[in-house]
């Protein structure tokens, strides 16, 4: 099975590219930008093929799906960190929904029987009152940032383009994921980071935090790609499913998690860059459906991801 991962040196990315090497049926190929960081991939040699695509440029997209023609999309890339959808709404638009509807048009215009799974997020429900948690694929879609808005109009994309075209397209909304190989800008990885770095003398013994009351329900990116790959094979066409343990943690409990890792006395300091203009308090995810419909599990206890990724952060400090 030829599969294309959209993003494929990013975070979901390269450990979706580890699973699909894993299973042993499928031929793994990626898409990059000329200035597209490959260290996440780097560990996979000559076990895949990237290619040098832009997903805004819709001729070189068109071009790629044309020549491959592959069996699977795996649509991962994306701008999707929010805080920096506040500062440039218009690129996260145009990189997010301009993004995908090249993809949708050059397998229109191949005719290529592709099916297509979509990395949409939990950030699309937006403000949830405490009486919808945990939070099923029917809730509203209440979205908070510009971020969110561009997934939101990423997934109904994908519900209309199956309903005109009958594209296969299948939309997972995962919940906050995590582990090894996640970006420092993200608060588990940059927590974790900050604290490897007090461990080795590079910063003083005080890590700085945004919204410590804010609840996220954590999967393990390794966890997370299992789903992605059950919705594109089992799932319906068209249809919508959450990626979510179910169990919510404060941020201020996640922090305490990577502190009892480490032996450093640490103190915790509020930084008013790490606020949000609106930010969305409870993430709470119920991924019933794709339990019952595709038999994803989940194998990582959230304890074990984060000490796997601080062991992560500790392999990469000189």
């Amino acid at each position: 099975m030829k599969c294309l991962i959209t993003g494929i040196t990013g975070f979901a990315g390269s450990h979706l590219a580890d699973y699909l090497l894993s299973r042993g049926d499928c031929e793994v190929h990626g898409t990059m930008r000329w200035r597209s960081r490959t260290e996440n991939i780097s560990h996979l040699g000559n076990r895949i093929t990237t290619h040098a695509c832009d997903i805004r440029d819709a001729t070189a997209m068109y071009e790629l799906i044309r020549d491959l023609r592959p069996d699977r999309i795996y649509h991962l890339a994306a701008q999707s960190f929010v805080p920096m959808s506040w500062v440039a709404p218009a690129e996260t638009f145009t990189t997010n929904v301009i993004g995908q509807t090249n993809i949708f048009e050059a397998i229109r215009a191949v005719g290529c029987p592709t099916r297509v799974q979509l990395a949409c997020s939990s950030e699309e429900y937006g403000m949830v009152l405490p009486e919808e948690t945990p939070i099923k694929e029917t809730n509203p879609l209440r979205p908070l940032s510009p971020y969110a808005v561009s997934k939101v109009a990423q997934d109904l994309m994908g519900y209309q383009y199956h309903q005109s075209y009958n594209l296969h397209a299948i939309r997972t909304r995962g919940f906050n994921h995590t582990g090894p190989r996640r970006g420092d800008v993200f608060v588990t990885s940059n927590f974790a980071k900050q604290i490897v770095d007090i461990e080795r003398g590079r910063q003083e013994p005080v890590i700085y935090v945004g919204n410590l009351n804010a609840v996220r329900d954590f999967t393990d990116v390794r966890d997370t790609v299992v789903g992605y790959y059950l919705a594109l094979e089992k799932g319906k066409p068209g249809d919508v499913y959450n990626v979510a343990t179910g169990k919510g943690y404060k941020i201020s409990e996640m922090l305490d998690i990577l502190l009892s890792f480490s032996k450093v006395k640490i103190e915790t300091r509020p930084d008013p860059k790490r606020m949000r203009p609106s930010d969305v308090e409870l993430l709470l995810g119920d991924a019933t459906k794709l339990r019952t419909e595709t038999g994803w599990e989940l194998k990582y206890k959230f304890e074990q991801t984060m000490k796997d990724l601080l062991d992560y952060w500790r392999s990469r400090a000189s």
